[in-house]
């Protein structure tokens, strides 16, 4: 399924293909922001901005409900703040479906929240996901499918 570029990010996405000849709109994932308040979106984008989280985690009953596939190696997404301003690009270099119980500490320390720890991202997305599960009227467990997506700032 093709996403296109949401109207007020054509501008910069535009720029971005321009200065990469190699991309077109169909390698776009999507566009979002990390977290779900404005706070942890600021946090987070800003340790994407300086190198350190080059990896997220995404419950995968959530690409479900939106019939979208889990991102895969190569596509893009437009990271944005809070409001909806652009930030970067940034490429999947990888996507890997697993238990939340079975995350490892390596996955952990790429995600770069916190201290790095296995156990920091456990407390921290238990409660995420806790709050996302709450909002769609599903029950957090370990044995929740998670993608672990890896990824690198592009542009």
């Amino acid at each position: 399924m093709q996403v296109s570029i949401p109207p007020h990010l054509a501008e910069f996405w535009a720029k971005f293909v321009a200065a990469n000849p190699n991309v077109n709109e169909a390698r776009f994932y999507e566009a979002f922001c990390f977290g779900d308040s404005e706070e942890l979106a600021t946090e987070l984008a800003d340790l994407v901005l300086s190198g350190v989280k080059r990896a997220t985690t995404g419950a995968l009953w959530s690409y479900q409900n939106d019939e979208k596939l889990p991102p895969r190696p190569g596509d893009l997404s437009i990271v944005t703040n809070w409001a909806g301003l652009p930030l970067c690009v940034i490429e999947t270099e990888s996507a890997d479906i697993v238990a939340f119980r079975n995350v490892t500490a390596e996955f952990a320390a790429i995600e770069g929240e916190g201290d790095g720890s296995l156990s920091f991202w456990q407390d921290g997305h238990r409660r995420y996901f806790g709050r996302e599960c709450a909002r769609a009227g599903r029950e957090f467990g370990e044995d929740m499918l998670v993608v672990c997506e890896c990824f690198k700032v592009v542009c």
